[in-house]
């Protein structure tokens, strides 16, 4: 079957600033991520990335039947150990793409997530899923390991739960997606936009600089000793005051103490 799989791209223009909306779009493989989906999806991320007035990020998947079945099966039943190791790679640094991305990720999330999309939806900052979530890492039934972003998942759901994904292959429904914190709200599949929408709004209400700031913090208490993290994190507070942000926001507040 002919690889035609994209990542369609839709950017919104509101008063707060750009909200960005991509979608894994691959119907006939159920949105497979498949190397032209990986390419396409490293393109528009790292292309959004330099985009100093967008907000926040919606990732999903078209259809309602899958956010994606994970990685192309087709295309790795044929690699061998040169051209395994270019498609893992590539598919790493899409998603690396976007868990940099200096603003919110929101994975909206439905039907089958497996594998490579499980760690794609790990990588964003926070996952919302109607109740036709099942999720999954599925590789060792397929004769391979869970690589790359699979190593997120320990954090997300703990190290126990995240072993049990990882070496028997079994699924997880959405109660429990819920329940181990890989997820952070579910909702009916009808209300699946709306309370997505509800995210985005809170997002555009804060300062623009401070969500930004806070992402950039987070991932320092991830990546560096905690008296580093803490010192990183003293620099962007002061940092943030010559902006003129807080003033700006806080002045609502100050002026009804005053009232």
């Amino acid at each position: 079957m002919e690889d035609i799989g994209t990542v369609e791209c839709l950017v919104e223009e509101t008063p707060q600033g750009r909200v960005a909306r991509l979608t894994l779009s691959n119907p006939a493989k159920l949105n497979a991520l498949s190397p032209t989906v990986i390419m396409a999806l490293h393109g528009r991320a790292t292309q959004l990335a330099d985009d100093g007035g967008l907000r926040v990020v919606v990732l999903t998947g078209t259809g309602v039947r899958a956010f994606a079945a994970g990685a192309d099966i087709g295309v790795m039943a044929g690699l061998d150990a040169a051209t395994g190791r270019a498609f893992i790679t590539a598919l790493h640094q899409a998603i690396d793409a976007v868990r940099r991305l200096p603003c919110p990720v929101i994975g909206t999330l439905r039907g089958y997530c497996f594998g490579a999309a499980m760690e794609l939806a790990a990588a964003c900052d926070m996952r919302i899923a109607d109740t036709t979530l099942v999720a999954g890492m599925p590789e060792v039934k397929v004769g391979i390991p869970s690589v790359i972003e699979a190593c997120l998942l320990p954090r997300l759901i703990g190290w126990g739960k995240a072993s049990e994904l990882l070496m028997t292959g079994e699924n997880i429904g959405a109660e429990e997606a819920l329940r181990t914190g890989f997820v952070q709200r579910l909702c009916a599949p009808e209300a699946l936009e709306d309370e997505t929408r509800r995210w985005v709004d809170a997002i555009l209400a804060a300062g623009p600089g401070a969500v930004r700031a806070q992402k950039r913090i987070m991932r320092g208490w991830e990546a560096l000793p905690e008296a580093e993290a803490v010192a990183a994190s003293i620099d962007e507070f002061a940092a943030i005051f010559a902006t003129g942000e807080p003033a700006q926001f806080m002045r609502p507040f100050t002026e009804r103490q005053k009232g």
